[in-house]
């Protein structure tokens, strides 16, 4: 049986989650990390180094960064749809995956620890604030994407719009000023259609 370690309020576990219930596969997940801890056990670190979460064990096959396992998950499980057999296909939806990863993340990082995580009289509000410009250029980039196309890679979801889906969820709903994007906001109503994104990743900000 697949088993998954990390915490539900993680974004990167709330990827590999939803990505497992869009499948439909068996699965054991162990809070670890955060307020449960465990994640600098030796055993743990044994499996992931960093200590960070989630890390995937699939019978036997351990895997750890969030990106690689939706990858690796939609390869074995989806080909053809999540995971498409093309390579051109396939490099449309890595593009978005690792912009993701390069251009978007470490802003909303900033932006959510600040907003959730901090408590307000130790929040450095120009750092979020420099950081929430930022993201919400990013996410212009998005929404000029989506008016051309239905999903981040076409007309059909691909394991593309696991990392995309889960921030703007999370972009969408922090307590923040945002500009109005149409062609976001109307990919937000397509992802929240899916049983898998409600119940993985449309939980409440912690």
């Amino acid at each position: 049986m697949l088993k998954i370690w990390g915490r539900t309020n993680s974004i990167n576990v709330q990827k590999v989650m939803w990505t497992v219930g869009e499948l439909g596969l068996d699965h054991e997940q162990t809070n670890v990390g955060g307020t449960f801890g465990g994640n600098d056990a030796p055993e743990y670190l044994a499996m992931n180094p960093n200590g960070r979460v989630p890390v995937i064990d699939d019978d036997g096959f351990v895997l750890w960064e969030s990106n690689a396992i939706v990858r690796y998950l939609c390869a074995k499980h989806s080909e053809g749809a999540l995971w498409a057999t093309d390579p051109a296909d396939r490099a449309l939806a890595d593009r978005w995956m690792d912009w993701q990863a390069a251009s978007l993340i470490a802003d909303m990082t900033t932006v959510f620890f600040g907003l959730i995580r901090t408590p307000e009289p130790q929040r450095d509000w120009i750092a979020i604030g420099d950081a929430a410009t930022r993201v919400s250029g990013q996410m212009g980039i998005l929404d000029s994407h989506l008016g051309q196309n239905r999903w981040v890679a076409g007309d059909s979801m691909t394991m593309g719009d696991i990392p995309i889906g889960a921030l703007v969820y999370r972009w969408l709903h922090l307590p923040m000023e945002r500009p109005d994007l149409a062609h976001v906001t109307a990919y937000f109503e397509r992802l929240r259609e899916r049983p898998a994104f409600s119940t993985h990743v449309m939980i409440p900000l912690s």
